[in-house]
This record gives C-alpha cells, structure tokens and sequence, in this order.
C-alpha cells in the first residue's frame, strides 16, 4: 500500500516526531490543532494543519468525528495517533477501518483485546500468562469495587481501562476511601480517554516496572526488541526510563522477552506495542498491560537497537513484513531518557503554563532531544505538561549516566517552572547509581524536594533577561520557529555574574 499523506492525531512532541519520520520518507502530513494550539510547533512543521476545536481536548483531539472530518477534507490516507488521547480507543480505531482510512496501531479487534486493560488482563490469564491479582471486569458500582477488594486485601489500585500515563490511577489503602476514589478516578479517564471506566487491582508497593517493546507485523512474524526499566515514577507516571535494566540477567531477559511476543500473538496484535510487567526482588514478574501504541520512552530503544520505531509502524501500516527475525535483533550500550514536564517538583509538581521566554537545547555525541516548544511559544493548561525528553546513549550505564547529567545541564527552558532540576538531582543520587530503581524510588528518596537557592536565583535573572529581550525582538509568527531569530539571556543578561569569578 502506497501511504502519501498521514493525518497526525496529536500534539507536542510525539506529533513533532511521527510527522519529521514521515518527511524523511517522503509522506506529506496533516497536523490537527485546538484553538489553544494555533502556534504550536507540530502545526508549523506539518505540510498542512487543521483546526478541530477548543481547548478541552473531549472537544478536539477526543473528538473522534472532527478529526475523522480533518482526514476526509485533506485527503489523508492514513492516521498516526501517536499516544495518548485516541491512540488506544477501540471506537476510533473502528472508525477508521469503516473510513478506509489505515489506522497507524493494532486493528480494531486486537485493540478490544488489548487496549482495553480489563480485557487485555482477561485475554492474558485465558493465555497462561500471570496477572496481578484483582477484576476481570470493569464497573461503576462502588459495593462491586469493595467485595473485589476485600477479596485480594488492601491496598488496592483503581485504574482507568481505556488509557495509561498513570491519568486515573489512585491506590486505596482502606474501605473508607474506596468510593471517592472511584469517582475521581473516573473523572479523570473520562476526560483524559472519553471512557469512565475504571477497574481495580492488587497493588504492589514497590516493584520494578518493566517493559518489553514488540513488533508485529500482518503476516504472522513478531519479534521483541528487549527491554526498558521505567521504575522511576511520580504518581504513576514514568519520569526516568533506561535500557538495559540492571535488574535481568540473560535467563530472565529471555523468558520476559517470549512471554512478551506470546501474549501479542495471543492477542493477534500487529504494529508496534509494549508488554509491561511487575518484576519483584525474587525474580517474579507479572502481567501488567499491553500498551497498544507507541510509547513516550520508544528512543531509548531506538539508540541502543538502531531500530526506527516509528518507520516500522508506518512499514507494517503499508502491508509490508518485517526485515528482520529475533535472531537479527541486537542492542548495544545503555541509553536513559529523562521526561521533560512543565511542572514545579517542590510544589509537589503542581503543572505550570505560560510563555516559553527561551529555549536552549543539549547538543553533543550521542546526545538526542525529542521537543514540542520553541521560544515564545505558549504552554497552555488544558493537555498533559510533558514539554520534551532528553535521551542519551553511552558505552555503558555509567558513561551514559554521566552523558544525561551534561545534557540536562545544557538544557535551558526560561519562563516557566520545568523538572530539569529534579532530573539531575535523580539521576545524580547514590541509589539511582548503584541502580536500586523501584516505583518508590521519588517518595523514598527525593520528596520532599527543593531546588537550590542559588539556581533560582539565576533562573529568576535569565527569566528577566530572555522575556525583555523577546520584547524587544518582537513575539514570533505562525512562520517556522527556525526562522526566528533567538537572542539568548547570556548575550543580553548585562553584568551579571554566577560563580566566584
């Protein structure tokens, strides 16, 4: 199948990156936008961009009807949803087949199988595959929620069905909070995903998450591509993932790595996905969920495989198989990615909006940065804060932990509150080094948190600096942020001085 333009259901940086692989494979693209959106930075780099509604995003990119309308009108042949919002949504999948419009993820019946996380629990425990103890079903009915809990003991986790991104997910340590959270679990799926449904599971304090990235093709050929460990977490959202994880050995690796490629083929899954698992100390691990799409953390496995993950998924898109087995599948070196959030860690990282005043971004060997600002652009309130990531390779763990430290030092982002700091001080601590990563490694170790005196001091000046010098310069257009010229708040921070010097 011939692909020549692709609608990009998305926004920020995951929009930025599915449309630069398809410039370099010669697809046109298709950006869609919200009003708050008009200036971002995937609708300048897009061949062609429409508008599909207000801000909230149940009015534009939930909106399954407008972004199926954007299609039609540009002539798209396909949709790349990205993650996130739509990507894991049986109903628009399907609406897509009905469309003619190839869907860039599993088809619509594997989607049900897996994509919702209720029915992917089922169809792995029909599989022989272990599971978290907890529901087969999903509800609303809060006495349903009690008896399942009260079965398995607390604490008890309630997550959404039709999403991830840890958007919904409370733990519950006792009847009495069971019913609110409940409702305010389904509150948030609702508005994240466009489906209340939640489901409850036993929660495990502290294991390690890990994840196998997979890939199917539509002729029955299936391979994993290893492993990544995304332990570091705040409210059951990643932060820090890596590859390898020194928590497996060669035996390990090779069992969760099969068990990964059965359970999608159980499932008749194509395209590619990750298979996520619970690891405890002694080695056992458990089923968690198919995520039936890319992930935020797919170029950690990218630098260490070589393997483009977004050309793959237009390549089995298209009909074509797989160029390559298991067998032809290797890694090399470690690699670390450090999310990037507009939020404020010592405010217990309460999300932070407004005017990017400037962007400075990590250069250097083996050093990438996936990004969805610019300076001047406007971080808006309505969407998940994740601004950009800072990925890097190194020769081994150490030399690409140090490798992150130096890259997250050359980042700048003025003008907002951003996590950068938190970032340095994880991937600084003794634990982190010594690789002791388990999902509450951030409550152990890092809260409560405060940024140095002296580094907000400094930020408050280069804030000062960088917006009186956008001022002077002017705001930028709707053009291509590259044609804007950027004046740093080194060249124009006048006297000042840090250090003894």
């Amino acid at each position: 199948m011939d692909l020549r333009k692709v609608l990009v259901a998305n926004r920020g940086e995951i929009a930025v990156r599915v449309i630069r692989a398809c410039r370099e494979l010669g697809i046109s693209t298709v950006a869609v936008y919200s009003e708050a959106d008009r200036e971002s930075l995937h609708v300048q780099m897009a061949d062609h961009a429409l508008c599909i509604g207000p801000p909230a995003p149940l009015e534009s990119y939930l909106n399954i009807e407008a972004i199926v309308d954007a299609a039609k009108k540009s002539a798209a042949q396909a949709i790349h949803p990205g993650y996130g919002f739509l990507s894991e949504n049986t109903s628009f999948a399907k609406r897509c087949e009905e469309e003619d419009l190839v869907f860039i993820g599993p088809t619509s019946n594997a989607l049900a199988l897996v994509g919702d996380k209720v029915a992917s629990r089922v169809t792995m425990s029909k599989a022989g595959i272990p599971i978290i103890p907890g529901m087969k079903s999903k509800g609303t009915d809060p006495a349903l929620f009690a008896a399942e809990a009260k079965k398995i003991g607390y604490p008890v986790l309630i997550k959404a069905s039709a999403g991830g991104g840890g958007k919904g997910m409370v733990v519950i340590n006792s009847p009495r909070e069971l019913k609110e959270a409940v409702e305010a679990s389904m509150r948030v799926a609702g508005g994240a995903f466009g489906d209340e449904s939640v489901y409850l599971e036993k929660y495990l304090p502290a294991p390690r998450h890990v994840e196998f990235q997979v890939l199917a093709d539509t002729h029955g050929n299936a391979v994993h591509l290893f492993e990544r460990e995304c332990s570091i977490q705040r409210r059951h959202q990643k932060v820090v993932e890596e590859t390898p994880s020194v928590a497996l050995d060669d035996r390990l690796r090779t069992k969760m790595g099969a068990t990964a490629v059965e359970a999608i083929k159980a499932a008749g899954y194509t395209n590619a996905g990750t298979v996520e698992f619970l690891l405890d100390d002694d080695g056992r691990f458990y089923f968690l969920e198919v995520n039936a799409r890319l992930q935020v953390e797919h170029p950690i496995t990218e630098l260490t495989t070589g393997v483009d993950l977004v050309r793959q998924q237009i390549a089995v898109a298209r009909g074509e198989k797989l160029s390559f087995s298991q067998k032809d599948v290797r890694r090399s070196g470690h690699a670390i990615e450090c999310r990037i959030y507009a939020e404020d860690p010592a405010k217990g990282f309460m999300p932070s909006s407004g005017r990017v005043a400037f962007l400075r971004e990590p250069g250097g060997p083996g050093v990438r940065h996936d990004c969805g600002i610019y300076s001047g652009c406007q971080v808006p309130v309505h969407y998940d804060p994740i601004l950009s990531k800072v990925i890097v390779w190194g020769e081994d763990r150490e030399a690409a932990r140090k490798r992150m430290l130096s890259a997250l030092s050359e980042t700048v982002i003025l003008g907002i509150q951003t996590s950068i700091g938190f970032l340095q001080d994880v991937i600084a601590h003794a634990e982190f080094i010594a690789g002791n990563t388990h999902t509450d490694f951030i409550d152990k170790y890092m809260m409560p948190w405060k940024e140095e005196a002296d580094k907000e001091l400094l930020q408050v000046i280069l804030t000062a600096a960088a917006v009186d010098a956008q001022g002077k310069a002017g705001q930028p257009g709707r053009s291509s942020s590259s044609s804007v010229r950027q004046v740093t708040p080194w060249q124009t921070g006048g006297g000042w001085r840090v250090g003894g010097q």
